[in-house]
């Protein structure tokens, strides 16, 4: 990916340097900083195509600053964590982040889920229908944006992708792989449950209860499905 531009914020210098050499044999352009505070200046002087972000950090920790970036912009963010449980991961993705790596992590993984970033967004200009209407839903692709009874919904770029991708196929029941493939970009087998967690705040944002959903439903065993009612 020619030419595209990638910011690492992290505190620790062999980290950083690390992935700056992964992402440089790449052929990416990688800005650095060691400090909340700096990352968040870089990221909004240099306009970088994609943010490594760590979350703890000195200054301002990565989850503030992912909240600034995300109401400022849709630049992918994959955010680095030492915490590991659920709602850690939640936190993070829920504040608006693409993905999140667990630390310590192979920075040869790392490097393929940028990889498999710009290759999905790269994807995204592929034609497709301007809105789509389904009952009380209304999702709009050209504007990036969804309603339910015409109140708008605040998705991250992840949660609007995975909620289009499924509305184009109603009651398609696509498995996690399919879902990880299709809306984050990896190809690379031992995926996580990160998809799990999108599912999971797209439901409390879409539905009137999350734990009863109408429109994305689960197929035990088999993955999700967009229902909206229609069975």
């Amino acid at each position: 990916m020619p030419n595209k531009r990638v910011l690492i914020v992290d505190d620790d210098a062999k980290i950083v340097e690390l992935v700056k050499l992964y992402l440089t044999r790449d052929g990416y352009g990688v800005t650095t900083a060691y400090d909340g505070q700096e990352g968040l200046r870089l990221a909004r002087e240099t306009h970088p195509d994609l943010v490594v972000l760590d979350i703890m950090l000195p200054g301002m920790n990565g989850l503030e600053i992912c909240r600034i970036l995300r109401a400022e912009s849709a630049v992918p963010i994959i955010l680095l964590t030492a915490k590991t449980t659920e709602q850690d991961r939640i936190i993070g993705l829920d504040e608006g982040a693409d993905d999140y790596v667990t630390k310590p992590f192979s920075p040869k993984e790392l490097a393929a889920r940028v990889r498999a970033v710009f290759r999905r967004t790269s994807d995204e200009s592929q034609m497709g229908p301007e809105e789509l209407n389904f009952g009380r839903l209304t999702v709009n692709f050209l504007k990036h944006e969804a309603y339910v009874d015409n109140k708008a919904l605040k998705l991250t770029p992840v949660e609007f992708k995975l909620l289009g991708l499924m509305i184009k196929e109603p009651n398609r029941v696509f498995s996690r792989a399919q879902l990880v493939e299709k809306v984050l970009g990896f190809d690379f087998e031992g995926f996580d449950r990160t998809i799990d967690v999108h599912i999971l705040n797209l439901r409390r944002k879409l539905e009137p209860d999350s734990t009863q959903p109408k429109f994305i439903k689960t197929v035990y065993g088999s993955g999700y499905k967009f229902s909206g009612g229609i069975e």
